[in-house]
């Protein structure tokens, strides 16, 4: 019993900025239609209509065993493998594709397929916020490295230092929440170059683990490169929530490249894995509907027309900011060195933001690009109120 209070104290130490957030500022201002909501990545309209269609049209069952027990659809596995193999330019098998609820479950399934209790794993920081928690979940141990802002440029050199013979695996994340880093395809062969490296001076393969939830929000006509396309052993975990904008309708994948070795043994342990994290396989209908949703995407130069009116108000005003290449988010410097201070003078102003602290970039705050327009309008003033109070 005491072990498992240690684990638990642990995890919950691990989430404990995010927790004060979501539990304080979080829960008082969010679903209230007076605030500019720039939390999370959250929709802040109705869903797209085609989604909704698309739901509607296979919720209608066509067999006995419509809503049955399911795993990875055998369509579901094609309708994936065809898109990596046009994207990456690779002939993707759809048996190395395991269908998940979610790009959450797909990091629980990999974390759990990967490691075992003592292996090290690397994430770099500023993380999602789970990283180190779903790390820790797995009895692996995290090992974080800072990227500093803002250009949040990955350090080759204390990467290769970091691995040790006790090293299975770190997490890369591009495009990069939250600094919207679009890592260009140099980088990435860089980094194969450098794991390839350490795996061979320690004597067993370093497995990255790509999360790419945000790989089709890439902005000013710029191209994404998946780390698979420079290291054969890499695990891909992706949510259709971001490019549908709809988090709640928990789909994604894990997937390896051809390029793996022994990729077809793996399959079995992710089978095993998904079993063992709570049957970790996406609903039927949402299955059903997969070719649909490959092919929709929320609207992403809309997306981008908001950032660059957000970005050029807050730099007029005063406020350092990252300019993203990718992703939901916009980083921005508080004009104070107490961000959760800051966020709560934006609060006051109506304004909700999310803190620096939470996501490891004390002293900046990140702000969401899923707001609408009239929010962003709105919380212009409402940035440059705060802005001035702090200056003050």
């Amino acid at each position: 019993m005491a072990t498992v209070v240690r684990k638990i104290d642990q995890l919950r130490e691990s989430i404990a900025p995010f927790m004060a957030f979501f539990s304080g500022p979080f829960s008082r201002l969010n679903g209230n239609p007076d605030v500019a909501n720039f939390a999370v990545g959250n929709p802040q309209d109705f869903p797209m209509p085609a989604y909704v269609d698309s739901l509607r049209e296979h919720l209608e069952p066509r067999r006995r065993d419509w809503f049955a027990y399911k795993d990875s659809e055998p369509k579901s596995q094609v309708t994936v493998a065809r898109g990596l193999s046009k994207r990456t330019g690779m002939e993707w098998d759809p048996a190395d594709v395991a269908m998940t609820n979610g790009g959450f479950a797909a990091l629980a399934v990999a974390m759990r397929a990967l490691v075992e209790p003592g292996d090290e794993v690397i994430f770099l920081s500023p993380p999602w916020f789970f990283y180190e928690f779903m790390i820790l979940a797995a009895d692996a141990v995290p090992v974080r490295l800072h990227l500093a802002p803002p250009a949040f440029e990955p350090d080759l050199e204390a990467i290769a230092a970091a691995i040790t013979p006790r090293t299975r695996a770190i997490i890369f994340n591009s495009p990069h929440n939250p600094s919207g880093r679009v890592y260009p395809l140099e980088t990435l062969q860089a980094l194969g170059r450098t794991l390839t490296e350490a795996s061979e001076r320690i004597g067993h393969p370093v497995f990255l683990v790509s999360d790419e939830p945000y790989n089709r929000i890439i902005f000013d006509g710029g191209t994404f490169h998946s780390p698979a396309e420079a290291y054969p052993h890499t695990v891909i975990t992706y949510s259709y929530g971001k490019q549908l904008l709809a988090p709640g309708q928990r789909i994604g994948y894990l997937t390896v490249p051809p390029t793996m070795p022994d990729r077809e043994a793996f399959r079995e342990t992710v089978f095993v894995s998904q079993l063992a994290t709570g049957y970790a396989f996406p609903n039927a209908l949402l299955q059903h509907a997969i070719e649909d949703l490959e092919k929709l995407s929320i609207d992403i130069a809309a997306m981008q027309r908001r950032r660059d009116r957000l970005v050029t108000a807050l730099r007029e005003i005063g406020y350092q900011t990252t300019m993203p290449e990718g992703s939901f988010y916009v980083m921005a410097r508080a004009p104070i060195a107490d961000d959760v201070a800051f966020t709560d003078l934006l609060a006051k102003q109506r304004v909700l933001v999310l803190p620096g602290s939470v996501v490891e970039v004390p002293g900046w705050f990140r702000i969401s690009l899923t707001a609408t327009d009239e929010m962003v309008e709105r919380g212009i003033p409402g940035f440059a109120a705060a802005y001035a109070e702090a200056s003050a």
